[in-house]
């Protein structure tokens, strides 16, 4: 019992789950192994499994780029799944990799994924936008629109459906839960609706996707790259890695505001610690042995494993 203790105060922040967010997702390859290099292969891999996990979950897709040796995501959790969502996802995706690429050991690198809720429309258009520039940021290619592998532009929100064969590989043909073809839809974030039109979205990203590729290039050449271009990231091998520079730890937020929202910030920044603050004094009586100790609203893990009460 001791062990578990001490592992409890070892653990990392309480994760704060609410239906209805709209979040972005990173998540890294093993020590940035380009395993997801664009090909037909892993594009059909991934989409698929998006598709068959998003229908499962009723997750809602805005926007993805699936990098070489990462994910971006952009997604609604319009239950309070996601973490189970995500599990589903990377389990599987790692799963169908190994078979495609031949590759033993994880695919993930072991840090939690990045989920930054996005609590306005400012942010849910930034984060949009620095989705699809991501591609150039990397210096891999100049504009989102060259990027050979995954991807969805600003004409293609609320816009764009895939359909999508299942892969020859891993999933079983015999298995009802693999369907033959799936459809995932590229589908506007509810967050956005109230205020803009569907136009209107794709122009605000849009407009949001030059700007972050305006200043991706500045930096490029400030930091003398050579963008690599679309044919050289299609032959990359998938058994090497990423050689840039990248710091092995950086700030990881849970949320953004956006651009000029200081007061949303503040704001949501005293609810998170509200949040943070309660969680600890419940899991402090739950030590002690109270099981009728009340958590937070958005407490995931512990209701999960524990089944913690939770307040309403």
């Amino acid at each position: 019992m001791a062990w578990f203790l001490l592992l409890l105060g070892r653990m990392t922040q309480p994760r704060l789950v609410v239906p209805g967010a709209t979040v972005m997702v990173t998540r890294r390859t093993l020590r940035r192994h380009h395993l997801f290099r664009p090909d037909a292969a892993i594009r059909q891999l991934y989409l698929y499994t998006l598709a068959v996990c998003a229908r499962e979950y009723d997750v809602l897709v805005h926007a993805v780029t699936l990098m070489s040796t990462h994910e971006h995501l952009i997604v609604t959790d319009t239950k309070g799944q996601l973490p189970d969502f995500l599990r589903r996802l990377h389990r599987l995706v790692a799963l169908g990799t190994k078979v495609l690429r031949k590759w033993e050991g994880p695919t993930w690198d072991h840090e939690r994924p990045s989920v930054v809720r996005l609590l306005t429309e400012r942010a849910t258009i930034e984060k949009l936008a620095y989705v699809m520039a991501n591609p150039v940021k990397a210096g891999l290619v100049r504009r989102a629109r060259e990027w050979p592998g995954i991807t969805v532009l600003p004409q293609e929100l609320g816009r764009r459906t895939w359909r999508i064969e299942r892969p020859e590989v891993f999933f079983n043909a015999d298995s009802p839960q693999w369907p033959d073809s799936v459809e995932l839809s590229v589908l506007l974030p509810p967050v956005l609706q109230p205020t803009y039109g569907a136009q209107q979205v794709r122009e605000a990203v849009a407009q949001e996707l030059e700007h972050q590729e305006d200043l991706a290039h500045q930096e490029v050449r400030k930091r003398k790259w050579r963008v690599l271009g679309a044919e050289r990231v299609r032959r990359l091998s998938p058994y090497r890695r990423a050689t840039s520079f990248e710091p092995l730890r950086d700030r990881n937020p849970t949320f953004a505001v956006g651009r000029g929202q200081r007061g949303v910030f503040f704001d949501a920044m005293t609810k998170l610690r509200a949040f943070r603050r309660a969680y600890r004094q419940a899991l402090e009586q739950w030590r002690a042995g109270l099981r009728d100790a009340v958590f937070p609203q958005g407490t995931w893990s512990m209701c999960r494993l524990h089944g913690v009460i939770v307040s309403t």
